[in-house]
């Protein structure tokens, strides 16, 4: 069994889609980062940065294992299950496009997101370096999706669900226009593949039985972004 801990952004997001995909038993641990739940000593003992996603596999190596960051995630169930790490020959690349995923394109996107919708007016050098970063990420995949169905050989991969959890949110990432990926076509085709896969309606669907705060408030960002505040006597 593996618990699940979670809260509705991209990086659990592809989480969720793999364990739809593998067909496994989990249980969803709701972790309402606004409510600053991911700061609570019960999850820190299995995530020490205080960040979603994590697991905890009961039936881990010798018996229970923790597992945290979305990638760590992806590459343990993946090995553990043999299934959706393409071809050994490929191996070197799939890693190399999971990792550009994990330092470029997601944080780029998420600082993006942060400074276009969260920070405080006036940060128009930051609101800009961040969203051109993240166009720019957009554009090395839109490229290389040239021509391929996957982004990683001739199957799908751990690699797709890496990159489907970012540019699912594409809208929050590139907003200002109806359609975000249109100026980038490959990744739209790619996109909209990849979303047809019926796991991919069972992901979206993960936790939306649970009420997730939703206002962004002064406890909310003390909550996700504690580092901005003087640390309290």
């Amino acid at each position: 069994m593996i618990r699940f801990y979670f809260h509705p952004t991209p990086n659990p997001l592809k989480v969720a889609l793999l364990l739809e995909e593998l067909g496994l038993d989990y249980e969803v641990v709701p972790v309402d980062t606004s409510k600053g739940e991911q700061h609570l000593p019960s999850f820190r003992a299995v995530n020490p940065n205080g960040k979603v996603p994590a697991i905890v596999d009961t039936d881990g190596p010798g018996g229970e294992t923790r597992v945290f960051d979305s990638t760590a995630i992806l590459l343990y169930l993946a090995e553990k299950h043999g299934a959706f790490l393409g071809a050994e020959a490929d191996r070197g690349e799939l890693v190399s496009w999971l990792f550009f995923i994990a330092s470029g394109l997601g944080p780029f996107s998420g600082q993006a997101v942060h400074f276009q919708r969260m920070a405080p007016a006036g940060l128009d050098y930051a609101v800009n370096r961040y969203r051109r970063e993240a166009e720019r990420h957009y554009q090395v995949l839109e490229d290389h999706l040239a021509g391929r169905a996957f982004l990683v050989g001739e199957t799908y991969s751990i690699a797709d669900m890496a990159a489907w959890g970012w540019i699912e949110r594409a809208r929050f990432v590139l907003p200002g226009a109806d359609d975000p990926l249109a100026a980038y076509p490959n990744i739209k085709r790619w996109h909209a593949e990849v979303s047809a896969r019926p796991a991919v309606e069972r992901a979206r669907r993960v936790g939306s039985d649970h009420a997730f705060k939703r206002e962004i408030d002064e406890e909310t960002k003390r909550a996700l972004f504690p580092s901005n505040y003087p640390a309290q006597a």
